[in-house]
């Protein structure tokens, strides 16, 4: 066989390798499309998601922030969770019984007398909530109704829904739930492939169950992942707005209003509190998770069968790159 015919070839394998790198949407994960498109290999689906047809004008900020917070408070919900956990009281509780010496004098059965029958308890759990559309979808965390027997939604003019589980994906740490009401306040979703660092943002969700709160800063990062064994797939907007504990689930937004992410995580430091570092899951990537949940119940990704892997200065180095940039192929399935 020529040398022609072979470079040929490679040539032919390498533009099918990256026509399928393309089509996995960033290696393998999904395809998140903007709003009126859809996930890659997924239907349209007719959720009745607004989008903001009166952005706030950046002229009425004469005394703050109000102008974009207020509208946006109504919609943003106090979600409380419950499950029954099993709390085993074995030998483990007694360790006592354990005892090589313990059992040579009261034989191995004695303790058996004493041990304590598994109990059950009711965990409970508190989050928040974005309502996304008005007859009643909402976006929230897996984490926050992740095995929950019951699910409650609290309004901000207190009415009190049980809401259902639509559908959950653990590995992007979002879920969808639906209450029965209707004419509903909706947040407007917002394109996240346009947020940069620097731009001023809102988070607001509802921290300790003590109700809507508003925090501002500003976008601290795009594209960051940091390892939180939350959610596989690490796409997150960075911020210093505070983000504590009973904002997951809850709203990022822009200066227009918009929603732009699900607040998700924060590195809580040795203090266990905000230290300005939060993570929001960007809009886009929670829509085509949304979008895939309502019409089917759950997500179904492409897979391409090799592994990624960053392309690292010493690896670039090794390869005769000038710029660590792109990815590598560090292996492919059987």
């Amino acid at each position: 066989m020529s040398a022609k015919v072979i470079g040929v070839r490679r040539w032919v394998a390498m533009t099918i390798l990256s026509a399928a790198l393309v089509a996995g949407a960033v290696f393998g994960i999904y395809a998140v499309n903007l709003p009126g498109h859809n996930v890659f290999g997924a239907p349209k689906v007719a959720v009745k998601s607004p989008a903001n047809t009166n952005p706030v004008s950046l002229g009425s900020f004469t005394n703050g922030f109000s102008a974009i917070v207020k509208p946006a408070l109504p919609a943003v919900v106090n979600i409380s969770s419950s499950k029954i956990v099993k709390n085993p009281m074995g030998d483990e509780g007694q360790p006592m019984f354990n005892d090589p010496f313990f059992r040579q004098f009261f034989g191995d059965q004695f303790g058996h007398q004493f041990q304590q029958q598994p109990k059950t308890e009711r965990e409970h759990s508190l989050g928040s909530g974005v309502i996304i559309s008005e007859d009643g979808y909402l976006l929230t965390n897996n984490h926050v109704v992740d095995g929950a027997s019951d699910i409650k939604v609290s309004l901000s003019d207190r009415r009190e829904f049980t809401a259902k589980v639509v559908g959950t994906d653990a590995k992007s740490d979002i879920a969808v739930l639906k209450i029965n009401a209707t004419n509903l306040p909706v947040l407007a979703l917002g394109d996240s492939n346009k947020v940069s660092v620097g731009d001023v943002v809102f988070a607001i969700g509802d921290p300790f169950g003590i109700g809507e709160t508003a925090t501002m800063g500003i976008v601290s990062a795009t594209n960051r992942g940091f390892g939180s064994q939350i959610e596989d797939y690490e796409d997150f907007i960075q911020t210093d707005a505070a983000i504590n504990h009973g904002n997951s689930g809850g709203a990022l937004i822009d200066l227009h209003g918009d929603l732009i992410g699900i607040n998700t995580a924060i590195l809580p430091g040795n203090g266990g509190g905000n230290q300005g570092i939060g993570f929001a899951i960007p809009m886009n990537m929670a829509r085509g998770v949304m979008d895939q949940l309502i019409a089917h119940g759950k997500v179904v990704r492409g897979y391409l069968g090799v592994y990624i892997q960053n392309m690292t200065p010493e690896l670039a180095q090794s390869f005769g790159l000038s710029q660590p940039n792109g990815a590598l192929i560090g292996d492919i399935t059987a």
